[in-house]
């Protein structure tokens, strides 16, 4: 194996600014968490195998370009550090951006990253005023220039149709598995398979629009899949990236849904508040578009946030909109992206409000409705049924609640889902006061099994 060769040129750095390595690996470290990357360990022993010639991972060469600069205030590029390779911005997917070939660039370029797992993305954390500032220029942007390009490769009918077929049976496995199950092939299809079609397709404005919406719906399932992996982050990434997508595509009304879709995370995360302003923006995208069924679920949206900040009155009166939404939508003659949003669904968003505020009959009421539900949503049933035990635990209920508790782990068993073990640990919280039931106690011991105490 050949020697490295020492990287005198970081080593020089080194002395100008007068840093010890353990003092450097700190710095790295601080500024890492500072910048959402929560999973940085480094330490003394790592700089000295950098200064040797081991070259770091990303996002390590950014970090000390930043942390040098401004300790000698001046610029430090990578070349600087001397640390070969173009370094990847730590803030890849997080930008709402301005133009379809930025955008084309920024997606493909996270799919890739994704897709090679660099940590910097499977670390990151959620943030707030991406979310925001992705929202805003959603709504106040316009559409932008028209998606086409010149590239050697034809795009056509067929490849669409492809990836809207590849993007269902997908979205089929994720409902009955969970995303753990098959968010990594999602992943590579889209770098694999979409991309080149975006960055070398030759396309024009109809089919570049329609190219735009599919990768925008597989890009929203990939985040989705995060989303239930619980890397929050970077499910934030690729929602924000489908919303860009979306806005070629000038397609209002899926970008209401993946905004519905931020406002689900920033409720689950507990950002309430967030998930207002987000549950808001795809109000107003639904009324653009004219679809009944997603401003209800716009509006739902905003009561279960209402209901997290304990405002009974304010989540009254969303709930009393999305009822006059619903009322008037008319299934057949709306997107197939928002057909699984029924009644049943309508009523375990209902059931969710009415627990958060504490009125366990009504919570039981509605979470009963829920599991009038499509069988194919394995996923959803566990959660509806685990919701279902809580409201009965609401209500002081042992019963009831240790039999719908047993059945939602029954399929928690099969899903590989973070969040489907968040809320087996959820319910065993809520099931606590009820512990001296036998019956119980022993559901409360099985949640072991599926989501260990931390």
């Amino acid at each position: 194996m050949p020697q490295r060769e020492p990287n005198l040129l970081l080593q020089h750095l080194i002395a100008e600014a007068d840093f010890s390595h353990k003092g450097l690996a700190r710095r790295l470290n601080d500024l890492g968490a500072a910048r959402g990357l929560a999973g940085l360990r480094y330490d003394h022993s790592s700089v000295l195998r950098w200064t040797s010639g081991q070259q770091p991972r990303d996002p390590v060469p950014a970090l000390l370009g930043e942390i040098f600069a401004l300790r000698l205030g001046r610029p430090v590029t990578q070349e600087d550090l001397g640390m070969a390779g173009a370094a990847t911005s730590l803030d890849l997917g997080q930008e709402f951006t301005h133009s379809w070939q930025e955008g084309v660039e920024t997606v493909t370029a996270l799919w890739r990253a994704d897709m090679e797992r660099r940590r910097f993305l499977l670390d990151s954390a959620f943030a707030v005023g991406a979310g925001s500032t992705g929202a805003l220029r959603w709504l106040t942007l316009p559409m932008g220039a028209t998606p086409q390009a010149g590239g050697p490769r034809k795009v056509g009918a067929p490849d669409i149709a492809a990836i809207r077929e590849v993007t269902r049976s997908f979205g089929e496995l994720d409902n009955r598995f969970g995303g753990g199950r098959v968010r990594a092939a999602v992943v590579r299809y889209l770098d694999s398979a979409v991309a080149p079609m975006l960055k070398d397709g030759m396309y024009g404005e109809a089919t570049g629009r329609a190219l735009a919406s599919a990768a925008a719906e597989v890009t929203r399932l990939a985040g989705w899949m995060a989303y239930d992996l619980e890397q929050h982050g970077l499910a934030q990434r690729h929602l924000i990236q489908a919303l860009s997508l979306a806005r070629g595509a000038g397609d209002h009304g899926f970008g209401g849904e993946i905004l519905a879709g931020m406002a689900h995370q920033a409720i689950y995360i507990g950002q309430p508040r967030h998930a207002l302003d987000l549950a808001g923006a795809s109000q107003l995208s639904a009324r653009r578009a004219g679809i009944p069924s997603l401003l209800a679920e716009a509006y739902v949206l905003e009561a279960h946030a209402h209901a997290a900040l304990s405002d009974g009155a304010a989540c009254a009166a969303a709930l009393h909109e999305a009822d006059l939404a619903f009322d008037r939508r008319s299934p057949e003659d709306e997107p197939q992206w928002i057909r699984y949003f029924d009644e049943a669904y309508l009523a375990a968003k209902y059931a969710h409000c009415f627990r958060d505020l504490g009125d366990g009959p009504q919570a039981v009421r509605y979470a009963r409705r829920s599991l009038d539900m499509d069988g194919r949503y394995v996923r959803g049933r566990m959660f509806n049924l685990s919701l279902l035990a809580s409201a009965h635990a609401l209500c002081g209920e042992a019963e009831a609640a240790g039999q719908a508790g047993a059945s939602a782990l029954d399929l928690a068993a099969g899903l590989q889902s973070a969040r489907t073990r968040s809320y087996v640990a959820d319910l065993r919280k809520r099931l606590r006061p009820l512990g001296e039931d036998a019956g119980v106690a022993a559901l409360i011991e099985r949640t072991r099994h599926l989501a260990p105490a931390a």
